[in-house]
């Protein structure tokens, strides 16, 4: 099994680079194709004229005229034959630097798999942990409570049911997940890939002549790729203490649609209050156990909501369906308060890992030589997903700081690497000390600064800083907005560079600022997408306007259903950096109103971890920042509050991220990474004794390694 995870790191590793060569080939190729078009219709054009001019010259000039004509037909002739030879061998060093590539990571792929082998064969005295569920089924645990699984944002798998004569050959073929035939087939064109994933532009709903679908059942998310697994462990877990297709669901969605249009085109809040009761009913009226992870989370929230309120906005299940139905909801990896990527990545289309990849090799994302546009392809798709609005930060400077605080205040970067060399190195104490007390932070970190432009911007006081107005961005930035060209588009394109230097100018933006900035560079997207969601701190949740359906998924403006018994867990990673700001830069294409104006500035770097390649980094999972997985559970719903009238109780359980020890242990068995963490056992396990029937008292209650409280204490939202 652990070699056929190691294989299956690798192999994912590879196929992945393999088809990402095949992408930016094939972009490049549809390039040279429209390119190559355009010329020729132009130089037919301008052929069509000389033959005329020639004919006008003939008359005049009979002999004399017919071989000049025929000497500047035949240069033209050869010129075209030149400029197709050249491209031509262009294409061919194209191919073959992505067959090469291809021969290489095949060939390295197939060495690591037989030293995989050799390893094992030589050392048959290793030994990894047993995984929960086969210990747990020896020590008499079984299956008890029905268990749904809510995947979240990108890890769904996407199937073709209808689209244009590009994808023809695809039809009900995975066009997101798994990378199968259909991922392998659809790599060929890429753009044809990128308009069967966009959503209408207005509606947020399927475009015209296009349909893609969740894929059903457990294989919807058990794998994102060959060998990466997602859900496939925790289930194979389950299956080990009795859990099989009768008690164990997959609530596959539409990840791309907003909460409540996934009810509008699929039914799928429907469909999972349906499969509830059924599961319910057919268990000896035993109560659902709830595993949402990641934006699922969120998305389970605005069900609990959904379900008890009256149609048609809600499902009609009426107060205290959710007291009947559901024993607890554990969260796993939640991102209830948003996350501060989400702000990156709809302004440039870029987090840490893009980044990295735009400063080693900045060729491989956009060229103008090639013609490659791939991170301005990513904008323009993902801004048509509505969910990602869902995951933008909520409760604004109150929860995530200002200008000159944050709760992360006093965080000290690195301590989870010294721990590690305390761990290693005991009989250092005395040395580790000294080095404990020099790597303390010296300047505190403006994280409150989510945006700034420039390193000197995201650490100066405030007073220090240009006085100037963000009323520009309360202003329309065009009167045209069909101005984009494409059948995308990012809606930079439809602003001025004077635009561009106003928000440069302004230097730093806040939360509350960056809510403001998108309206002002993407008025439509925000007009369609803040139609479903608020990012805001509601003031009397008594309130009429809260009985709306773009309430619902955040936390700080709805209420938990009144279900005293049901119960809510906290389960997340720490120990990982994780993005929580960014000193950002203007794009060296903004000038030519092209492309995507500004990016990440990777060139910056601080004195400590905290700030590397022009991102501050805060205590999480690599993802999600620990305030946003753990303020509700460790203070928002604690107790009784007007977020949780019924009290709930809730528990926070942290797994503190520990490397892989060897090869044979894969992503790791004791990871707290964002995705990982789903085969982190520790956290399996708990997940399997809340399934048959634990407490959270039971289970020791609450498990804290990082400064979650600390947080908490430094947030002034009102309970």
């Amino acid at each position: 099994m652990l070699s056929f995870e190691l294989k299956g790191k690798f192999g994912s590793a590879m196929g992945s680079l393999a088809s990402v060569m095949r992408f930016l080939r094939s972009c490049f190729m549809e390039h040279v194709k429209v390119s190559s078009l355009l010329r020729f219709k132009s130089n037919e054009a301008s052929e069509k004229k000389k033959v005329v001019k020639a004919t006008d010259s003939d008359r005049k000039d009979d002999h004399d005229g017919v071989l000049s004509s025929d000497g500047k037909v035949t240069e033209k002739v050869e010129k075209g034959r030149q400029n197709k030879r050249e491209r031509s061998r262009a294409c061919k060093c194209i191919n073959s630097c992505c067959w090469l590539i291809g021969c290489m990571c095949t060939t390295s792929w197939l060495l690591l798999v037989f030293l995989a082998y050799i390893i094992h064969a030589s050392m048959p005295a290793v030994q990894l942990p047993e995984f929960p569920g086969a210990r747990m089924k020896r020590e008499g645990v079984v299956a008890n409570h029905p268990v749904v699984l809510v995947p979240g944002i990108i890890t769904g798998g996407l199937e073709l049911w209808e689209g244009k004569p590009c994808a023809a050959p695809l039809f009900r073929k995975r066009l997101w997940g798994g990378w199968g035939s259909g991922c392998t087939n659809i790599f060929r064109s890429p753009l044809c890939w990128t308009e069967h994933l966009s959503l209408d532009y207005e509606t947020g709903l399927d475009p015209p002549g296009i349909r893609v679908r969740p894929v059903p059942g457990l294989i919807a998310a058990d794998y994102f790729a060959p060998g990466y697994f997602v859900w496939a462990v925790l289930i194979e877990n389950l299956a080990q203490i009795g859990y099989e297709d009768r008690n164990m669901y997959m609530a596959a969605y539409d990840w791309r649609l907003s909460f409540q249009n996934t009810e509008v085109r699929d039914r799928s809040l429907s469909r999972l209050k349906a499969q509830i009761e059924i599961m319910y009913a057919t268990n000896g009226d035993k109560k659902v156990v709830v595993l949402p992870h990641s934006m699922g989370a969120v998305y389970f929230l605005h069900f609990l909501k959904w379900v008890e309120a009256p149609a048609p906005m809600g499902g009609g299940g009426g107060p205290g369906w959710c007291a009947k139905h559901i024993k607890a909801v554990v969260n796993i990896g939640p991102t209830y308060l948003g996350v501060p990527k989400a702000f990156s990545t709809l302004l440039s289309a870029e987090g840490k890992d893009i980044s990295i990849i735009r400063a080693m090799a900045s060729g491989l994302l956009e060229s103008e030589l090639f013609g490659l546009q791939t991170v301005e392809h990513v904008m323009r798709v993902s801004r048509t997903w509505d969910s990602i609005i869902s995951l933008l930060p909520k409760g604004g400077e109150a929860v995530w700081g200002n200008l000159d605080w944050s709760p992360e205040e006093g965080y000290e970067c690195g301590l989870e690497k010294k721990r590690h060399f305390q761990a290693d190195s005991r009989e250092n104490n005395s040395k580790s000390s000294e080095e404990n007390s020099s790597l303390q932070v010296n300047h505190p970190k403006k994280y409150g600064r989510v945006i700034s432009f420039g390193q000197e911007a995201s650490q100066v006081h405030s007073s220090k800083l240009p006085t100037f107005s963000k009323d520009f961005m309360h202003t329309s930035i065009s009167t045209n907005l069909n101005a984009s060209h494409g059948k995308f588009r990012t809606e930079f394109d439809e602003m001025s560079h004077e635009s561009f230097d106003k928000i440069v100018e302004k230097k730093v933006y806040t939360t509350t600022d960056l809510v403001d900035l998108l309206r002002y560079v993407a008025p439509k997207m925000m007009r369609r997408a803040e139609a479903h969601y608020s990012h805001g701190i509601a003031e009397n949740l008594e309130d009429p306007k809260y009985n709306h359906h773009k309430y619902w998924s955040n936390p700080l403006e709805t209420k938990l259903p009144d279900a005293p018994d049901m119960e809510i867990y906290c389960l997340y990673g720490v120990g990982l950096p994780t993005e929580r700001s960014y000193v950002y830069k203007m794009s060296p294409s903004s000038d030519k109103r092209k492309g995507i104006p500004f990016r990440i500035d990777n060139s910056v770097d601080g004195s400590d971890d905290c700030l590397k390649a022009g991102i501050y980094f805060v205590d999480g999972d690599e993802t999600v920042p620990v305030l946003s997985s753990g303020f509700m559970c460790a203070k928002g719903w604690k107790g009784k509050t007007r977020f949780n009238p019924s009290g709930s109780a809730t528990y926070i359980r942290e797994y503190r991220h520990k490397p892989p020890a060897s090869l044979f242990e894969g992503r790791g068995l004791e990871s707290s990474g964002h995705v990982d963490i789903m085969g982190n056992l520790a956290m399996i396990e708990d997940v399997l004794r809340v399934a048959a029937g634990a407490t959270g008292p039971e289970m020791g209650g609450d498990q804290i390694h990082s400064d979650l409280l600390k947080m908490c204490d430094r947030v002034n939202v009102p309970l």
